[in-house]
């Protein structure tokens, strides 16, 4: 086969350059035709649209022919012309063909039929070749590049926190444990609790729940820093919003108060949508098609309209009226209760219509690092609430007073001495600060209209499942 330097899929369909042999290679979608002709529909993953090969029977090997099925690799030298038929303005009429990988038609678990999502997901290591994880994934590489573009662009410094930790950022308790002990001969202290003195790191320590701590500490020396790394959560939650494993963004900027924040957070997811529009409209034009035929006017909405602002307490008021006028919500409303997700859903898509920011929570429902309000009842926080999502951003402006910090750690009952580096740049030149975090799969589960969180990330790890 002659050597031609491989072109793109989606580079050759943008050709104008008739009559000119190219080079593509990719994996067969489908082969169809007649004793005389066949169309193959090719793809390299660089773009959802197939490159049509015509292929002449006659010129080529019998038995390499029957390698050429679903699934299969191949390299292709042939002349770009245009195309005659629908769907497509470009076809490739092969001269030469390579088989580089068969993939045996009986076993080949693709076929050209209907899968399920279920199905899809226990063979994880296949379904990217799916036009619709194609799509999925491309979108997903392009909300990471907006992410890192639109942090660069505004001054924020890229900052690696660590994925071992010694501190429970959240109070939680629900984290992966990190050891390198026997865990059949655990040592233990007199006190029936486990001696960690042997362990690698000389103590206990788990996987993280958040950057959050340590961006702060980097955001009092560089101003304004973002973390966007995995974060690990042990929760035995098998919702279509959780994972065990998820990749978390997270801005920490110096100076700024909880207006300056909530103004951040509504630019920043703004841009990563209108991002999204621009540079994936053939992905999300399948999707809507395929899946959601509300998906790109619901993305497009977001950008029209400032996000709706109001505090707790008055959505807890709107959702009580809410009740009293007949509407049945499946969990209970009160001042006080850490609000589900129908209930933000209730307040973005059936009230207000559009993108809700809460603020100002109960502070018993809220971490201990966030900033108390003078009514000594409630906390800075506020949370950015989507259509189809609920909750997508959380964030506050961060308690910068030691004293105040300390006591509210204490009623939290985390573990001051685990912190004390933490507590530290509330000693040394405080000031205000806030920053939030933003769920990645959650955004590009809202991105692509799709129903689960397990479907936007690549291997996705649930109570009982790790397998691939």
């Amino acid at each position: 086969m002659e050597k031609i330097c491989r072109t793109r899929i989606s580079d050759v369909l943008n050709t104008t350059a008739f009559g000119t042999i190219f080079n593509v290679k990719g994996w067969v979608r489908t082969r169809r035709g007649s004793k005389k002709v066949s169309f193959i529909a090719l793809n390299d993953g660089s773009t959802i649209k197939n490159l049509q090969i015509v292929v002449d029977l006659g010129g080529f090997d019998e038995e390499m022919l029957k390698l050429i099925t679903t699934g299969a690799c191949v390299s292709v030298n042939g002349k770009v012309v245009e195309s005659m038929g629908k769907g497509q303005s470009v076809e490739m009429q092969a001269t030469e063909i390579e088989v580089l990988g068969a993939a045996d038609p009986e076993e080949y678990p693709l076929q050209k039929k209907e899968q399920t999502m279920e199905y899809l997901r226990q063979i994880a290591h296949l379904r990217f070749r799916t036009n619709t994880f194609g799509a999925v994934f491309r979108i997903r590489h392009n909300m990471a590049f907006a992410i890192h573009k639109y942090f660069h662009d505004h001054g924020f410094y890229y900052f690696n926190a660590p994925l071992i930790t010694a501190s429970d950022c959240e109070g939680a308790g629900d984290m992966f444990e990190v050891t390198t002990m026997d865990l059949n001969n655990l040592k233990k202290n007199e006190d029936g609790s486990i001696n960690f003195d042997d362990d690698f790191f000389g103590r206990h320590t788990s996987l993280t729940v958040s950057g959050q701590l340590e961006a702060e500490t980097a955001a009092m020396a560089l101003g304004a820093v973002y973390t966007f790394g995995p974060t690990f959560r042990a929760e035995n939650s098998n919702t279509p919003r959780h994972l065990a494993e998820f990749w978390m963004v997270e801005p920490e900027v110096a100076f700024n108060e909880i207006e300056e924040n909530m103004d951040l957070a509504e630019d920043f997811i703004k841009y990563c949508i209108k991002w999204a529009l621009d540079n994936c409209q053939d992905d999300l034009q399948f999707l809507n098609d395929r899946y959601d035929k509300e998906l790109i006017e619901r993305l497009q909405g977001i950008l029209k309209d400032k996000f709706q602002r109001l505090t707790y307490t008055e959505g807890i008021k709107i959702l009580e009226e809410a009740v009293k006028n007949g509407h049945k919500f499946e969990f209970p409303v009160y001042w006080g209760v850490d609000l589900a997700s129908e209930h933000e859903r209730f307040l973005v898509e059936q009230h207000f219509k559009k993108p809700v920011i809460l603020t100002d929570y109960p502070k018993e429902i809220k971490a201990f690092y966030m900033k108390q309000n003078e009514d000594g009842k409630t906390v800075r926080g506020m949370d950015v609430l989507f259509p189809k999502i609920g909750e997508i951003i959380g964030g506050s402006e961060r308690e910068s007073d030691y004293d105040k910090l300390v006591k509210h750690a204490d009623e939290m009952k985390v573990p001051t001495k685990d912190i004390w580096w933490y507590l530290d740049t509330r000693r040394f030149g405080t000031c205000p600060h806030s920053g939030f975090g933003l769920g990645f799969e959650r955004l590009i589960l809202f991105v692509t209209g799709m129903q689960n969180i397990r479907d936007v990330i690549p291997f996705p790890r649930t109570p009982k499942s790790a397998e691939f």
